[in-house]
């Protein structure tokens, strides 16, 4: 569910844009689990001060996202409300044997990343400030913020591995999102690296931040988090670079002692919240 204020606004993205997120968002969970995506159902809530243009806008984004995901909209529900709302709700297949939960993690396990992060986090920031970054990594920045890409095949070729015990996707923020899986998995974790983005990086240094710290807050990255067995990592690595043609990153390990460490100190959680707490 997206709602107008809380998770998108209109100074900061089209309502297409909002469309687009609304459902790469629903097709991201899909890929955590290592499902194909088959159909989704979309109910709008609108505010009467809405113009039918508006809610074509809108529902055009939704449709475009939809079938890049290869998802069928097979109907939906509308309803007045006082803020535009988006409640999408989607249905995958997996096989039982192929299903990857954030509960399975093993103490010991090399927890890798599909991707760089913190590219959306520097869209959120360029598009609040225009002036932050410019050029090709401004255009990166954006594009990552507003056309999130769901990562539904990596997401089945991970989940048709033995060797892969865990996963989730990684739209709240690193930080936030291994913390909820080693809850689920009851360990712990030490991360040791963070991949980021060229204009995480970028955004970072304009915002005198540490490039790390900020990817690891940044949340919306639609990257999906792997927990592999740690004697099949390098051969798992190697075959979805082959694959995908790109790095499949190590961040860190699993372990039985609850908390995450990050250089040494207890890291929090730092990315997206929906309730503020």
């Amino acid at each position: 569910m997206l709602v107008e204020g809380v998770h998108f606004s209109r100074e900061l993205m089209s309502l297409h844009d909002a469309g687009w997120r609304a459902m790469a968002a629903n097709a991201s969970d899909l890929a955590a689990m290592g499902a194909r995506p088959v159909l989704a159902t979309v109910a709008l809530g609108i505010p009467e001060r809405a113009s039918f243009d508006e809610i074509v806008e809108l529902y055009r984004g939704i449709a475009e996202s939809a079938a890049a995901a290869k998802l069928s909209i097979a109907g939906g529900d509308l309803s007045q409300a006082p803020a535009l709302t988006i409640a999408i709700a989607g249905v995958g297949e997996v096989r039982a044997t192929d299903a990857k939960r954030r509960s399975s993690g093993r103490a010991g396990d090399v927890v890798a990343v599909t991707g760089e992060l913190g590219a959306a986090r520097a869209g959120l920031e360029a598009a609040k400030q225009p002036g932050l970054l410019e050029g090709d990594e401004r255009d990166a920045a954006l594009r990552a913020f507003r056309r999130p890409q769901a990562r539904c095949a990596e997401g089945r070729f991970l989940a048709a591995s033995r060797n892969v015990n865990a996963m989730m996707d990684c739209s709240d923020g690193l930080s936030t999102d291994l913390d909820r899986l080693c809850a689920a998995s009851e360990l712990g974790a030490i991360v040791e690296r963070v991949p980021v983005a060229p204009s995480g990086r970028a955004a970072a240094r304009a915002l005198d931040e540490d490039p790390e710290r900020f990817a690891l807050a940044g949340g919306e990255d639609f990257e999906l988090i792997a927990c592999v067995r740690p004697r099949a990592f390098s051969y798992l690595a190697s075959r979805f670079e082959k694959h995908f043609g790109k790095a499949l990153y190590r961040v860190g390990t699993l372990r039985a002692q609850p908390g995450i460490e990050f250089r040494g100190e207890a890291l929090p959680r730092t990315g997206w919240d929906h309730f503020g707490r």
